[in-house]
């Protein structure tokens, strides 16, 4: 299901909910940004879980691909625009930290129509934390239109 709110609802109110593998992973879910024709297929590949330890915390590394399905070019931050949700309601924000999983997703992504892209996405959480959803949006992860994989 779809839904375009408007931006005094927010991101997470509404939900663009998503069937996937057990892990989330395998499913494309198409992404209309805020311009005319920007419009993105985003694909969770893979969750890497640990990726890493980082103090008190683990590192769980996302492996998203991005694929311009617009008319007109796209660039965006993607570390910025993913979040990891926790089975306690917690919301953690992506960053583009490396990891032994794979390459991280530039900083920046532009992507003519038709161009792809792939890596990773770093996410810091407790140590103890269970992983529920991972969420996407385009423009920095404000976009109305936003992506939800279920992790459980």
């Amino acid at each position: 299901m779809r839904h375009r709110p408007g931006r005094l609802l927010g991101p997470l109110l509404v939900l663009l909910l998503v069937g996937a593998g057990p892990d989330g992973s395998g499913e494309t879910v198409s992404l209309d940004g805020d311009r005319p024709g920007e419009r993105l297929d985003v694909t969770l590949t893979r969750v890497v879980d640990p990726a890493g330890r980082a103090d008190a915390e683990r590192l769980v590394a996302v492996e998203l691909r991005l694929e311009n399905t617009g008319s007109v070019p796209y660039e965006d931050s993607p570390a910025p625009a993913a979040h990891l949700l926790d089975t306690a309601g917690q919301r953690f924000t992506g960053t583009a930290a490396a990891t032994g999983a794979g390459p991280s997703l530039p900083d920046t992504v532009t992507l003519a129509p038709g161009d792809s892209a792939s890596g990773f996405v770093t996410f810091r959480v407790p140590a103890d934390a269970g992983l529920a959803a991972v969420q996407f949006a385009l423009d920095a992860g404000l976009g109305d239109d936003v992506g939800h994989w279920s992790l459980s």
